[in-house]
């Protein structure tokens, strides 16, 4: 069955670096897009980075300029490299993905997995 894995959530102080993780089973992860979430309490989970079949890349402004996300299809992981972190990055974040290339199509996302907490705070 569909898993997903995501790791590498932390405290850290404000300007400080993470890098989450997220490794994949039950499904043909090089031929998906995958992408990055985050989840604010109380609110739904919004996209903030996405790595495409090939390896192309997309980021939301909010993220622009200080996360870079990557994946390695060999290990069935995709990462995000989270620099100058800002209290406003505290979440949980979540990775998912779609069949196929950017911008993603229709079909359902794949079954979430746990998340990773992220803090930011002094």
């Amino acid at each position: 069955q569909v898993q997903l894995v995501e790791s590498g959530g932390d405290l850290v102080q404000p300007g400080g670096s993470l890098r989450l993780s997220c490794t994949a089973s039950g499904f043909t992860f090089i031929t998906y897009t995958m992408g990055w979430f985050r989840q604010f309490p109380g609110k739904e989970r919004e996209l903030v980075a996405v790595v495409s079949v090939g390896g192309g890349t997309y980021y939301f402004d909010s993220v622009k300029g200080r996360f870079t996300i990557s994946r390695d299809d060999s290990k069935n992981t995709v990462y995000l490299q989270m620099n100058s972190l800002k209290p406003e990055d505290t979440a949980v974040y979540f990775c998912n993905g779609r069949p196929g290339s950017w911008p993603w199509g229709s079909g359902d996302l794949l079954s979430w997995g746990q998340g990773t907490q992220v803090t930011v705070s002094s």
